[in-house]
C-alpha cells in the first residue's frame, strides 16, 4: 500500500481577512514531493482557510493513489483533534468542510498528527504566498507547478517483500560525547553517570539539526521520515542527548531504564587497555562469548533480553511512527545484530559513535529492514 504524507496550513489576513491556503503531498518512505497546491480564496478566518488546506492535500493524495494511507501533518491543533474526533465542531462552515474532507479517504486510512510550525514549513510559504496574492487582490491557484531542484537526492525504496501494515522506524542514536567517552573508558548503566561533556554538547546540537532537517527536501537522510517521537535511556549523557533534539522538533522526552547501557561492573570507568592489565581472561572470555559476563556486571545476553522489551514497548507505542531512541553502543548493537539475525561476532563488528544514527523499520507482520547504520552526518553551514 503507497503511504503518503500531507502537510496542509492556512490563514487570514484579520481573522477573517484575505486568506489562502497551502498543501503539500510527499512519499513517505523517500520524502518526495508528489504535488503541491495553493489557492487565495477572498476573505475567510484562519480556520476555514485551514480546513480548506486540508481538504485540497487530501484531494491531491486521492489523485496520487485513492487506495493510499495518509498521515496529515498540520501545525492546527484545533484541525487534528476535531479530525480525529477529539473536539467537537461547533460551526457549519467547519462541519461542511470536514465533512468533505472525510469524505475523500476511509477514516481508517487517514491519521492527523500535529507538528510544530517550523516543520510545516513547506505548506506554510504556500499559504503565505495566497494570502499575498488575496491581500493584493491578486488570484492564485497553483496546482502542480514547477517546483525547485531539492537539496537532497531521492532514496530508493529498498528491495524488501511488500510487508503488511505500516512499519514502526527506530531511529536510533547513541549519545553526545562524555569525559570517560573522551578517554575510552567503559560508562555502563551503574557506574557514575557523566553528563555530556562540551564536545558532547556539541555532538547533541549538531545531531539536533540533522533530525529536524529529516523528512524535508534539504535531509541528509532522504530515506528516513520525521520523526514523531523521542525516548531515552535515563542516564544523563542519553538525556542531556535527547533534551537538546526534543526542543529542536518540538517534542517532549519519553524515558526507558531497558535502554540503558549494559552494566559492566567491576570494569566501569576502566580503559580497555586498563582491562586488559588488569584481566586479560576475563576481557578475551566476554569478547568470544555473549554468555559472559564482567564481574559483577551483564552479559551481552543478558543485556539483550532487556533491550528487546525497550523495543517491543517503543515499536508498540509509537507504531506506524519514527522514534528517535538516544541511548548507547551497547544497545545500539543488539538491536542491529537481532535485525540482522546475525551470530554474536556481529556485536565487534559494528562502529557505533556518539551522535550517529542507526535505523530499523519493524512491520507488524514481522518484517524487518535496517536503513542505515552508524550514518554520521556532517551538514554544512
Amino acid at each position: 500500500m503507497t503511504r503518503l504524507i500531507v502537510e496542509a496550513d492556512g490563514g487570514s489576513r484579520g481573522n477573517p481577512g484575505p486568506a489562502g491556503y497551502g498543501s503539500v503531498v510527499k512519499d513517505a518512505a523517500t520524502g518526495e514531493v508528489l504535488a503541491e497546491r495553493a489557492e487565495s480564496i477572498g476573505v475567510a478566518t484562519n480556520n476555514v482557510a485551514e480546513y480548506r488546506g486540508l481538504l485540497a492535500g487530501l484531494q491531491a493524495a486521492a489523485g496520487i493513489d485513492p487506495e493510499a494511507s495518509v498521515e496529515v501533518r498540520m501545525d492546527s491543533k484545533l484541525v487534528v483533534e476535531q479530525m480525529s474526533a477529539r473536539w467537537q465542531i461547533k460551526h457549519e462552515d467547519i462541519r461542511r468542510l470536514a465533512r468533505e474532507a472525510q469524505a475523500v479517504f476511509p477514516a481508517e486510512r487517514v491519521r492527523y498528527t500535529w507538528v510544530p510550525r517550523a516543520q510545516n514549513a513547506h505548506a506554510d510559504r504556500l499559504a503565505n504566498e495566497a494570502m499575498d496574492a488575496a491581500a493584493s487582490g491578486r488570484p492564485l491557484h497553483l496546482a502542480d507547478r514547477p517546483r525547485e531542484p531539492e537539496h537532497a537526492q531521492t532514496a530508493p525504496r529498498a528491495s524488501v517483500p511488500d510487508h503488511a501494515g505500516e512499519p514502526t522506524t527506530l531511529l536510533l542514536a547513541r549519545h553526545g560525547r562524555t569525559a570517560d567517552t573522551l578517554r575510552g573508558a567503559f560508562a555502563g548503566r551503574d557506574g557514575a553517570d557523566p553528563p555530556l561533556s562540551p564536545e558532547g554538547e556539541a555532538d547533541a546540537s549538531r545531531l539536533a539539526a540533522v533530525l529536524r532537517r529529516l523528512g524535508s527536501p534539504s535531509s541528509p537522510l532522504p530515506a528516513l521520515p520525521a520523526v514523531d517521537a523521542v525516548v531515552a535511556s535515563p542516564l544523563l549523557r542519553s538525556q542531556g542527548t535527547a533534551k537538546v533534539a526534543a526542543e529542536r522538533l518540538g517534542v517532549d522526552v519519553g524515558t526507558d531504564a531497558d535502554w540503558a547501557e549494559a552494566s559492566f561492573g567491576a570494569w566501569d570507568g576502566l580503559t580497555y587497555a586498563e582491562i586488559a592489565g588488569r584481566d586479560p581472561d576475563g576481557l578475551g572470555a566476554w569478547y568470544g562469548d555473549p554468555a559472559v559476563a564482567p564481574p559483577g556486571g551483564e552479559s551481552f545476553d543478558q543485556l539483550a533480553v532487556r533491550v528487546r522489551r525497550a523495543r517491543e514497548r517503543t515499536v508498540a507505542a509509537h507504531a506506524g511512527r519514527c522514534v528517535l531512541v538516544v541511548t548507547h553502543g551497547g544497545p545500539v548493537r543488539v538491536v542491529v545484530r537481532e535485525a540482522l539475525d546475525a551470530g554474536p561476532a556481529t556485536l565487534w563488528r559494528l562502529r557505533v559513535t556518539p551522535a550517529a544514527l542507526s535505523a530499523v523499520r519493524f512491520w507488524p507482520d514481522g518484517g524487518v529492514e535496517i536503513v542505515t547504520v552508524n550514518a554520521d552526518v556532517q551538514l554544512d553551514g
